[in-house]
């Protein structure tokens, strides 16, 4: 019999370091520019991303710093349910947190990163760094998932 993979046993506060890194898919959603409505408090996401963004690979270019060079980067890490308002609908993390399991094209279901790609869930090469676009305008980059998945 096999043994069932960590994350279907574990909870997201019981699972180490490394665990909770590995359920990043690297799609890079996360980093993407979110416009909240201040009366109904609904989350936009804009294809606008993070100047750290490396928008073609959707690697962070200093992850390991990143907290300390913008003032605003989510740590999902303890994940609370204001901050998954934040995460979108396919983030391990949010999937994890409400007991739903991973995703087919997950790296850690598929065995490859280059499935996040090719499920057209990753933003790379659909997304254009904050350093580009005026915040004045970035409600003129606000997206719908599925069209965005889909390329448009």
């Amino acid at each position: 019999m096999r043994e069932k993979p960590f994350w279907e046993t574990k909870t997201l506060e019981q699972m180490d370091d490394t665990e909770w890194e590995s359920l990043c898919d690297g799609c890079g959603r996360c980093c993407l520019q979110k416009l909240q409505d201040e009366d109904t408090d609904k989350v936009f996401f804009t294809r606008i991303s993070c100047a750290l963004l490396n928008t073609e690979t959707c690697r962070c270019t200093h992850y390991q710093d990143r907290f300390n060079r913008v003032a605003d980067c989510l740590s999902v890490r303890p994940l609370t349910e204001e901050k998954i308002a934040w995460l979108p609908d396919t983030c391990a993390y949010r999937l994890i947190g409400n007991g739903l399991p991973l995703k087919h094209w997950h790296p850690l279901i598929s065995g490859t990163p280059d499935s996040v790609k090719a499920a057209g869930i990753s933003v790379a090469g659909k997304c254009v760094s904050e350093s580009c676009v005026p915040i004045d305008q970035y409600f003129h980059h606000v997206i719908d998932w599925d069209d965005f998945s889909a390329g448009q």
